[in-house]
């Protein structure tokens, strides 16, 4: 004669479930099929301010002032023993009474099933309450720091604007040519980067976004204000689809208008010579080069460098080495000049400016 099933009897197995769940820190329901709590943890009486008589044998959803009478909750609690199903991260933000706002996910499943024996539920309830505020709170700072970062957009944009105009101001007084000259190139410098930071305010800091409409937008600025109607020089951009984030854009932005201004300054002699210069952007797995090319008077390849010297290049320069590429310069009479800034290993070059 086979003894008797040890879990026949709803007593037997609220004993054993009380002894179980007892042993558990985290707060715990047991449930039969009609979702009333045949056990209940130290932890949940504990975290729940709740007393054993208010708890033991009732449903779960008269709980409490019955902050656990949820539909969707009942439905899928319902559902797993006649479907077998489990219930997991199932997240809850309820008021209590005595303890307030708590945000709580919950994970359900079958215990002790037998065939003809009593089946049970295991309700567990996690209190994430204080990684909510946490999250909450980093929301609200990140907020506020988009709120503080686009006011200071804006108020960068406005000096930006009132420097240029003060310098093309005092370049119309000043009586020396030379002096008017560095007022104009201080003027063209600020006006690009005021370019570049007009562009960037609509992207977030550090985002990708594509690099082919923002070097065109940033050229047909310096173009126009340094290209005359009699002068027949074009500026082209050849960029790709290649994505850069709005930190490595500033620096690329900064380095174009360096050497898209010396060339427009230099490398065209007569106001009616036509002439044209190609900005560059080309990418290859993790490697990309920058070019700067056009086809004017150049130099002689002893003097490539000397041509372009002075605080052009010492920018570039270090824009090149914050973004961690090397500076190459060609230049031959009369093809013009090239200026590449590489980073890593680049198979081919782009074509020069024709």
């Amino acid at each position: 004669m086979s003894d008797p099933d040890p879990f026949s009897s709803i007593e037997d197995s609220r004993a054993l479930a009380q002894a179980i769940v007892d042993t558990i820190r985290e707060p715990l329901l047991v449930l039969d099929k009609d979702l009333r709590v045949v056990a209940a943890s130290r932890s949940f009486y504990s975290t729940f301010k709740m007393n054993r008589p208010d708890v033991q044998g009732r449903p779960i959803y008269v709980l409490g002032n019955g902050q656990w009478d949820i539909p969707e909750l009942r439905l899928l609690l319902d559902r797993i023993l006649p479907q077998h199903t489990v219930m997991e991260d199932y997240e809850v933000e309820l008021v209590f009474s005595t303890i307030g706002r708590r945000n709580m996910v919950l994970n359900a499943r079958t215990v002790f099933y037998e065939g003809s024996g009593q089946a049970l539920i295991l309700l567990s309830i996690e209190d994430i309450t204080q990684r909510r505020n946490h999250e909450r709170g980093l929301a609200d700072l990140l907020a506020q720091k988009e709120t503080l970062l686009q006011e200071m957009q804006h108020r960068v944009a406005n000096s930006l604007q009132i420097i240029a105009s003060i310098l093309l101001l005092k370049a119309r007084t000043v009586q020396s040519d030379e002096t008017r000259l560095h007022l104009h190139d201080a003027h063209r410098r600020v006006m690009s980067v005021a370019a570049v930071q007009q562009h960037l305010q609509a992207t977030g800091h550090g985002e990708q976004f594509p690099i082919a409409p923002y070097l065109s937008r940033l050229c047909e600025t310096l173009a126009a204000s340094m290209i005359g109607e009699e002068r027949h020089v074009r500026v082209e951009v050849q960029a790709g689809e290649a994505d850069v984030s709005s930190t490595k854009a500033v620096s690329i932005g900064l380095i174009v208008t360096e050497l898209v201004i010396n060339a427009l300054k230099h490398a065209f002699g007569q106001p009616s010579e036509t002439g044209l210069i190609v900005v560059s952007y080309e990418v290859a797995k993790a490697s990309w080069r920058l070019t700067v090319s056009d086809d004017g008077v150049g130099a002689p390849a002893s003097g490539a460098h000397k041509a372009t010297a002075g605080l052009g290049t010492s920018i570039v320069e270090a824009l090149a080495k914050q973004l961690g590429g090397h500076v190459e310069i060609s230049g031959t009479v009369p093809h013009g000049m090239t200026v590449s800034i590489t980073h890593g290993a680049f198979p081919t070059r782009l074509r020069d400016a024709a």
